[in-house]
């Protein structure tokens, strides 16, 4: 709320202790505006504004790129031929794979299976030859797949078993498709600079072919895999929850609309696997978590938003909501930064500031304890300090303008105590939903490398990938190798009756090779 401007009159009418607390006020705001506009971000988090402008292009790059029309699959010739050279000759293609090295893969019958098949003898006819393009981390090579095709005496064609492929008729290798994701969502690299980068290497793969690659296995296999995640993030006795948003100008909507990602994190002292989930949304509304939290029966540790609160209060939700002192202590720690130490000592910001962080601190200290101390700890320690926070706010509203960021702070935590409250009940809720915030971080590593677009159906495939980044980062695996396995394991279950095999792929599963898995350091002596 914007304050009313005073005209000369009424202010010569104000007494003094007015006066002061009007160019308090004014003084806290100016210092508050320079430090927001000029230095640095104490809690590196990203602003409103910073977040817009990066989901609204990072968010649908490759739904955008690969454009509402099925991009045709490129044949080997023009992906490792220059493009100058784009013009088939006979011939020409073995001429220009010389440079990279082929591997043979032989798909053939044992001379037993064929003496079952063919009793009465055969004949070998010429192989069926396809080629496959794998990436090995900096190195290209071409497999050249020969499979073993046989013709009976009575007639009969029988051929060599080989893999499933992941995508019929294309040159793409679980390797290849891998080494795109792993370079756009977690690198954050743009697939026209992966278009670049890859042409410096005589690899000519146009960004819409990577687009479309993207996201047919977002839609055919990856989805498997996210709905599996979300399935046991319900499952944790605390999630974290936040929320950013993505402008965008074709939602179905006439005109440009603001959307939203919504982000859910399991609780880190929970006994349930770690899983980050994004979920792409066109409202903000009630109706987004209430549809992804159905039936969840915990903890939600959020921001003060009033959707959640609103959720908490219906008639069929079986969760509760945990407050954010992060949230609580922003303003205050904003206030102190921006008229800097010695101006702030003695202001009320500073007195608010210096409780919760002794509230923090004295918390910190029970975290390695076993949960049932840790609670009981909890209860001797922290919660005096709790009341006494609280109980100063009440005091002390009174002593700052209520139009100052000051009071502002103050009243956030008075109408947010209920939810402040809650972690001192149950030592796996933490005091902040730092966790969710963190999620958030690594969309804006990238953001200044990409283009506008204006596209969105592509956020939901980003979403799946990023859950999937996301998660096996915090389940400490090998990202480009993880996305390898899951592309190569899953196409091989595609007609199966039901999904059990997935319960060996999640980021978790002991049956993950050792190779998914990220190589820890040893420690020097």
């Amino acid at each position: 709320m914007k304050s009313q401007a005073l005209t000369r009159e009424q202010l010569n009418s104000l007494d003094k202790d007015r006066l002061i607390e009007i160019l308090l006020s004014m003084q806290e705001q100016i210092a508050l505006m320079n430090t927001r506009a000029f230095a640095r971000k104490s809690e590196k988090k990203l602003t409103d504004d910073d977040q817009l402008n990066f989901y609204d292009v990072i968010l649908n790059e490759a739904e955008a790129t690969r454009g509402e029309q099925s991009t045709a699959e490129p044949s080997l010739d023009t992906v490792l031929v220059g493009a100058h050279k784009r013009r088939k000759h006979k011939g020409k293609l073995d001429e220009d794979l010389s440079g990279l090295p082929t591997r043979i893969v032989e798909h053939m019958l044992s001379e037993e299976d064929l003496a079952k098949a063919f009793p009465q003898g055969y004949s070998r006819l010429p192989d069926e030859v396809y080629r496959k393009l794998e990436l090995i981390p900096a190195t290209f090579e071409v497999h050249e797949h020969h499979i073993g095709v046989y013709k009976g005496k009575d007639g009969r064609i029988l051929k060599g078993t080989h893999p499933k492929e992941m995508l019929e008729k294309s040159i793409a290798t679980p390797s290849l498709v891998a080494g795109v994701l792993h370079n756009k969502y977690t690198n954050a690299m743009p697939l026209y600079r992966q278009e670049q980068d890859l042409a410096r290497m005589d690899i000519h793969l146009s960004r819409q072919t990577m687009a479309n690659w993207v996201i047919t296995v977002a839609e055919r296999y990856l989805c498997l895999v996210y709905d599996k995640l979300k399935e046991t993030i319900l499952t944790s006795a605390v999630i974290h929850a936040d929320e950013t948003p993505v402008l965008v100008t074709k939602d179905g909507r006439e005109g440009m609309h603001q959307n939203y990602m919504w982000v859910y994190r399991s609780g880190a002292m929970c006994k349930a696997d770690p899983v980050v989930l994004y979920e792409y949304q066109k409202t903000r509304k009630a109706d987004a978590p209430e549809e992804f939290l159905r039936g969840y029966e915990g903890i939600l540790v959020c921001d003060g938003y009033q959707v959640y609160h609103t959720l908490e209060n219906r008639a069929d939700t079986k969760f509760e909501v945990a407050g954010c002192w992060a949230h609580a202590r922003r303003p205050f720690a904003e206030i102190v930064k921006s008229l800097g130490a010695e101006k702030a000592a003695g202001t009320v910001a500073a007195e608010a500031l210096v409780q919760i962080q002794t509230i923090y601190h004295t918390d910190h200290l029970l975290e390695k304890l076993p949960a049932s101390e840790r609670k009981k700890r909890r209860r001797l320690l922290v919660k005096p300090l709790v009341d006494a926070f609280f109980r100063w706010c009440r005091e002390s509203i009174g002593r700052v303008p209520p139009s100052s960021e000051t009071a502002k702070g103050i009243r956030y935590c008075l109408n947010q105590e209920t939810y402040l409250r809650v972690f001192l009940g149950d030592p796996k809720i933490p005091m902040d939903n730092n966790l969710a915030e963190q999620a958030i971080r690594p969309f804006c590593v990238g953001k200044k490398n990409w283009k506008l677009i204006d596209t969105v159906h592509g956020a939901q495939a980003s979403a799946m990938i990023y859950s999937i980044v996301e998660t096996a980062k915090a389940n400490d695996l090998n990202i480009y190798r993880y996305f390898c396995h899951l592309l190569t394991e899953i196409p091989k279950h595609m007609d199966d009756t039901g999904l059990d095999f997935l319960d060996d792929l999640l980021p978790w599963s002991k049956h993950l090779p050792a190779i998914c898995k990220k190589q820890k350091k040893s420690r020097s002596n």
